[in-house]
């Protein structure tokens, strides 16, 4: 359509001394691109971000703006160099070298930079200087091959987003200052070249309509041809149609570099422009008839509440996993409870840490991880293998590099201790949820059995709602039955009537606490698509009476949430954790939570 468009387009569009078929591949590339940002901000607003649909619009919608830039690089080139089958090659071939060495030095270059500046914690002066540094120099490389600068920073964004250890809040501050500051200083200088006076004449005004028109209609029918023949729904095809039709600054950048090398006119510019304003308004609106009243299948709807309760969750979420582990029978057990608890989407880094110590150093090559990959195997994995004098501080340092919780196994016992001396320290030490898996007493086979009952205590603390969100995890993936336990000891009841006493309220009985506890538990298993079982003991040790419901109902799991305390210099879980690590046979799941303000260093 852009093509045909500027065929006929008169020659008061053309710029002086221009060639018509530069100015045509300039006019198809200002029709045929798509505004990523402009589609996210109308998705986003009317809530459609993660629908199916939605997904699809961005991921096309980021693959024309990718194509859109490489056309804006050679067609400039066309603009300043002639077409030329020398220059075309130079320019392809210079571009090509550019893309291969961003994607590939540059972003081990960024990555370690962002890696750096985060060693100590979040760093977000650190990280935005990476990303502007990043976009200057790669802008200049652009410029130097005969390319618009503008590319280099397009590739800059894509590097900086692909690497793991960046910051969300940069986005979001980067985001604020090009809402407030950039965004508005760049569509003026653009309005400002605009002259609408040049379309005052009914042939201006006809061919404006003209190209408006061909904008929309062909984007339209493209979209919609395109998304039938992959299989979508008539009304997903339209939805895709309408939000592909959104353009913005991409066209208004194609615009000016073409005002700027001449290819353009005055009133071609002008008329360029309208067509991002216009479609913008088009496709909002149109999208908004569109999807009325439309909630999508009954699979995707089932996704959407799933991703709507995993975005509420404080341990089982998105973020990257850090497990570590030597490849003991105590670390598969841990990657096995990882990947049965959390998405397979989410990715996991194995850890292996090499202690060096009184001069020595542990002898021997990287441990063998090829039976944890298995465990992972539907998962994204890496490993490391570091030598460090402190193995806890080499892990929590780790682990300050953007991960959501770390994971790690423990034998039954340890020279007479419920932990390794490794793992009190990394307790001390930890900023993030901390799993430790223990296996069943007396297993003899490098994997626990299939996990076919659990055991869950509830107590309305957020580390219990932790222990929930693992237990449900995995029932979603084994079908694992989960028993909500909640243990009713007379000690508890009478706090709480003294608490409620003080404070001049009537207190509620313990059956009304254990129903409030229970159903907020339901509620949050029902989120999640499991339908566990509730039962309330009486017991005046809560751990002695968890390990007796585990041997009664014979639960091949416990999984126990735990607020991380210092007593004497050493970690302290709570008598219930030890006591269930002490005595229970079955597999053993403790989710330690770090204090709230330790979690934010």
């Amino acid at each position: 359509g852009g093509v045909a468009v500027g065929w006929v387009l008169p020659d008061f569009f053309v710029g002086d001394g221009a060639d018509r078929s530069v100015f045509i591949m300039f006019t198809a590339a200002a029709l045929s691109v798509s505004a990523l940002a402009v589609i996210a901000r109308i998705l986003s607003e009317l809530g459609l971000m993660r629908r199916d649909f939605g997904q699809i619009t961005v991921a096309a919608g980021m693959a024309n703006d990718v194509v859109g830039w490489v056309m804006l690089a050679v067609f400039t080139g066309f603009a300043t160099g002639g077409v030329s089958l020398t220059g075309t090659l130079r320019t392809v071939l210079g571009l090509a070298i550019f893309m291969v060495l961003a994607m590939t030095v540059g972003q081990r270059a960024v990555d370690y930079c962002l890696k750096q500046v985060r060693r100590s914690g979040p760093n977000l002066p650190g990280a935005i200087g990476v990303v502007v540094f990043t976009m200057l120099v790669l802008g200049v490389i652009t410029q130097y091959l005969g390319i618009e600068a503008v590319l280099g920073a397009f590739v800059a964004g894509v590097i900086l987003h692909r690497s793991r250890f960046q910051q969300p809040e940069v986005l979001e501050n980067i985001e604020l200052l090009t809402h407030s500051f950039l965004a508005p200083v760049f569509f003026a200088t653009a309005g400002i070249r605009v002259d609408l006076g040049l379309l005052a004449s009914a042939e201006a005004l006809i061919w404006a309509g003209v190209v408006v028109a061909v904008a929309i209609i062909a984007k339209f029918a493209g979209s919609y041809i395109g998304a039938r023949l992959a299989g979508q729904t008539p009304r997903a095809a339209t939805a895709l149609g309408a939000g592909l039709n959104a353009r913005g600054a991409l066209e208004i950048v194609i615009a000016s570099v073409g005002l700027s090398t001449g290819v353009f006119s005055t009133t071609a510019y002008s008329v360029i422009i309208m067509v991002p304003l216009i479609t913008s308004i088009f496709a909002a609106v149109s999208l908004r008839i569109v999807v009325r009243d439309w909630r999508g299948s009954a699979d995707e709807q089932e996704r959407l509440e799933r991703e709507e309760a995993l975005s509420r969750n404080l341990v089982v979420r998105s973020q990257r996993l850090l497990l570590a582990s030597r490849a003991e029978p105590a670390s598969i057990a841990a990657s096995q409870i990882l990947h049965f608890a959390w998405p397979v989407e989410v990715p996991v880094t194995v850890v292996s840490v090499d202690a060096v110590g009184g001069g020595s150093r542990r002898s021997g090559a990287a441990p063998d991880i090829t039976v944890i990959e298995s465990v992972l195997f539907e998962r994204e994995v890496d490993h490391r293998n570091l030598r460090a004098d402190d193995v806890a501080k080499a892990i929590v340092e780790e682990s300050k590099l953007g991960y959501g919780a770390i994971c790690v196994g423990v034998a039954t016992r340890y020279e007479g201790q419920l932990y390794s001396p490794m793992i009190d320290e990394l307790l001390l030490r930890a900023t993030l949820p901390v799993l430790i898996a223990r296996r069943a007493h007396n297993l003899t086979t490098p994997l626990p059995g299939a996990f076919t009952r659990a055991i869950v205590p509830v107590t309305g603390t957020r580390s219990s709602r932790a222990a929930q969100e693992i237990a449900f995890g995995i029932s979603g993936r084994l079908g694992t039955e989960v028993i909500l336990t909640n243990v009713n000891t007379r000690k508890r009841a009478f706090s709480q009537a003294l608490g409620l006493r003080g404070r001049g309220e009537a207190p509620e009985s313990s059956e009304q606490v254990t129903d409030s506890l229970m159903s907020g538990a339901l509620t949050l298993g029902k989120e999640m698509g499991i339908e566990p079982v509730t039962q309330v003991r009486d017991g005046s040790q809560i751990g002695e009476t968890l390990v007796e419901a585990a041997e009664e109902s014979e639960a091949d799991l416990v999984v126990l949430g735990a607020s991380l305390r210092t007593v004497d210099g050493r970690p302290f879980l709570g008598q219930t954790v030890e006591t269930v690590l002490e005595r229970c046979d079955a597999n053993v799941v403790v989710v330690a939570m770090p204090p709230i303000s330790r979690m934010g260093e």
